[in-house]
């Protein structure tokens, strides 16, 4: 009967508050949705680059939540060899439903960015986007705190809610920063390539209406975003760490997710013809501050790549969730031609 009620009274709680308190979708592998992470990173990683990502999470509590995000960029300038930065753009599509409410998000944005060459290792980059948002939601598959009679959940008591806006759509603009650092391994074998990608970005800097009930007192709050990850290769074997920091904050939510995958070499590419690809696989553990650790593993074939997450709840929540978090995958394609058999990041 206790965990009855914990369950209930989670479900409620998360009911409530998912209308009311604006947070944005997020995945546990953030270096593999870049447009999501930071505008700056379109036309980052290569020539060409598209994501699938989708994550599900919270079935053992309620409905679960579900979200997928896809996303191409690419650079515009790529053929041409003597330019002093790149230009770039990108596009971001993601839907998100949440809960019993059937809390619906819908999202594209358009990237545009730019990354000065600084030299044959660095470029600095700046990133804007521009968006378009549709919200939904399903009032009357609610549960909520006025439908419980003190000892057990009456579906047939009125909620007493009302949504004057259970339909609506909004823009939104955002822009971010990245510095970028490549260097590339001398020969195969050596294995010491060494790459370091970090920056800054901040989210509905236009602050639009957002929510069901009041729209003009409720607005979007500015999101900011730091990040920073690696490539540490270690010389003369067959292993690298990728190690990763991801700080989010959202008004009063917060999100700090850090740690590191271990990337085996099992096969070498071809260094001049290029009809043998590199086959990677790695493992990795990161640690979401307050609630939950999460396993990665992710497999690499030359230009295609594919991972799997599962978050392990540590947080309060554990008693209902039993420790089930949630589970996502993405599948990834970047063709990003290669040098010396290594890629390179400024081309």
């Amino acid at each position: 009967m206790k965990t009855l009620l914990i369950q209930f009274l989670v479900i409620v709680a998360v009911s409530i508050s998912l209308p009311a308190t604006a947070q944005d979708v997020h995945f546990s592998q953030m270096q593999y949705s870049p447009m999501l992470l930071n505008p700056g990173l379109a036309g980052a990683s290569g020539p060409l680059q598209g994501i699938v990502n989708y994550r599900s999470q919270w079935n053992s509590i309620a409905s679960p939540y579900k979200t997928i995000n896809a996303s191409v960029d690419g650079r515009f300038n790529e053929g041409k060899r003597t330019k002093k930065g790149i230009i770039a753009g990108g596009i971001n599509f993601f839907n998100d439903q949440v809960g019993d409410l059937k809390v619906t998000t819908n999202n594209v944005n358009l990237n545009l960015a730019y990354h000065l060459i600084l030299d044959r290792r660095q470029t600095l980059g700046i990133g804007i986007y521009g968006g378009f948002t549709q919200r939904s939601l399903s009032g009357d598959e609610g549960r909520w705190g006025s439908q419980y009679d003190g000892t057990s959940y009456d579906e047939t008591m009125s909620s007493g809610e009302a949504f004057s806006s259970p339909n609506f759509s909004f823009i939104d603009a955002g822009t971010g920063l990245v510095y970028t650092y490549k260097k590339n391994e001398g020969y195969m074998t050596q294995n010491n390539q060494r790459s370091v990608n970090a920056g800054v970005a901040f989210y509905h800097v236009n602050t639009p209406s957002y929510s069901f009930i009041n729209k003009e007192d409720e607005k979007l709050p500015l999101r900011w975003s730091i990040f920073a990850n690696a490539v540490i290769g270690f010389q003369n074997s067959n292993g690298a760490l990728l190690p990763g920091f991801y700080f989010n904050r959202q008004k009063s939510n917060m999100e700090i997710l850090y740690g590191t995958y271990y990337r085996f070499t099992l096969a070498e590419g071809s260094r001049v013809t290029g009809r043998n690809k590199p086959f990677f696989f790695a493992l990795g553990l990161f640690h979401r501050w307050g609630d939950a650790l999460v396993a990665k593993s992710m497999l690499e074939y030359g230009p295609v790549s594919g991972g799997f997450a599962y978050d392990i709840n540590i947080s309060s929540l554990t008693e209902v969730s039993r420790a089930q978090g949630g589970f996502e995958v993405f599948l990834r394609y970047n063709m990003s031609p290669r040098v010396g058999g290594s890629r390179s990041m400024i081309r």
